[in-house]
């Protein structure tokens, strides 16, 4: 019996078709917490025979998050395992956090495989999850980034053409279903489609002015256009409005429009710090906290959660944080909010967990999400993660 004792597990010296088989029987959620376990079983989870053997299976609906603010600018990639929240640092790999709200489970994605520096995620689509990354040496805030988009899961990347550190720093990445990819700040927006190859204008970045009234607040894009909110009041008092782009007339010189109708009232006002969450197919939510009286500096009762239909233009209460929850939010005098869909995060300082509000099946449902990883400054910020087999565009 000495003889084995540094000998591998037997597991390890069954073929290869046979191990594919034994873990093709598992849920993706368990197949994405073996290949933690060791260099051989990361290795032949990832494999592409694996990889293609498991691709029926459905894509799981996550919450991944982003890394703490302070963190953006340092790291590189490198081997070992770390219990942070944040992405990369230089005394642990380059890991993604998600939450799986099904299982009520963390998990966590090795992004090793990348080259990249500085690594940050910032957004996600049908399973590819968009990162900016700095492949120079050029320790600089204004080192010139890259939008990457890879899959977790294949282990695959593309890299987009590289864009100044300006928009990294000050641009919302948003992304569809359709590949499509947008930087958008309040002066200008860049478009990118992702569609064709070689050096024609397919692959390049596209601008376009933006003509906001002010930093658009939480934008999403949804049903071939963009949302945003915009601050037009004073410097006193905010008023915010609703604005919205087509993508089919992006180019024109006047293509934001503000929506409003009558009917509407003072949605508007009614809510402290409103942002947008990109909702279901034909509609959008917007989230803030619920003003107890109109006076410039109204305490609020509860955070609510509106949705807009985006071909009746009506709006209906789709959520109320129940009071006891909101509890924990209501010394905070801010609070971030990311998810999508029918589902919904709350982060707030020293709260020391999330708030999750999960309307799947149409029953909805608020409940706490324990165990976050550290994040700095006590806000979590994230986005909806589809992982699965997506190949890349």
């Amino acid at each position: 019996m000495d003889d084995d004792e540094g000998a591998p597990p037997p597991i390890y010296r069954l073929p290869e078709d046979t191990l594919h088989q034994i873990f093709a029987a598992l849920p993706l959620r368990q197949i994405i917490v073996c290949r933690s376990l060791s260099k051989f079983f990361l290795q032949t989870l990832t494999s592409p025979p694996f990889l293609r053997l498991i691709s029926p299976l459905f894509p799981l609906r996550l919450l991944a998050l982003r890394p703490p603010h302070h963190h953006h600018g340092h790291g590189h990639h490198g081997h070992g395992h770390g219990h942070h929240g944040h992405v990369a640092t230089t005394s642990s790999p380059p890991l993604l956090y998600a939450f799986d709200p099904r299982d009520n489970l963390w998990l966590r994605f090795s992004l090793s495989f990348l080259p990249f520096r500085s690594l940050h995620p910032v957004a996600s689509s049908l399973g590819l999850v968009y990162l900016w990354g700095d492949s120079s040496t050029d320790d600089s805030p204004d080192a010139a980034k890259s939008l990457v988009a890879c899959n977790p899961l294949t282990r695959r990347y593309s890299v987009l053409p590289q864009l100044g550190s300006a928009w990294s720093r000050h641009g919302s990445v948003l992304v569809d279903s359709a590949n499509r990819v947008m930087v958008l700040t309040e002066l200008a927006a860049l478009y990118f489609t992702g569609s064709g190859s070689g050096s024609g204008s397919s692959t390049r970045w596209l601008k376009f002015s933006s003509n906001l009234p002010s930093k658009p607040r939480s934008p999403v894009l949804a049903s071939d256009a963009v949302y945003a909110l915009c601050d037009i009041g004073s410097p006193w008092r905010s008023q915010w409005k609703l604005f919205s782009c087509s993508l089919r007339t992006l180019k024109s010189a006047h293509h934001w429009i503000r929506l409003e109708k009558h009917e509407w009232g003072d949605v508007f006002d009614i809510l402290k710090r409103p942002r947008l969450v990109k909702g279901t197919e034909n509609n959008i939510l917007m989230v803030g906290g619920l003003k107890s009286s109109f006076a410039l500096n109204a305490s609020c009762s509860t955070i609510l959660i509106l949705r807009l239909d985006l071909e009746t233009l009506e709006w209906e209460e789709a959520g109320r944080m129940p009071v006891e929850m909101f509890q924990s939010f209501a010394e905070s005098s801010k609070f971030k909010v990311f998810g999508g869909g029918n589902r919904v995060c709350f982060s707030g300082k020293r709260v020391g967990r999330l708030a999750l509000w999960d309307c799947l099946d149409k029953k909805a449902e608020w409940r706490w999400i324990e165990g976050i990883p550290a994040h700095g400054d006590g806000f979590c910020r994230g986005f909806v993660f589809e992982a699965g087999l997506t190949e890349l565009p």
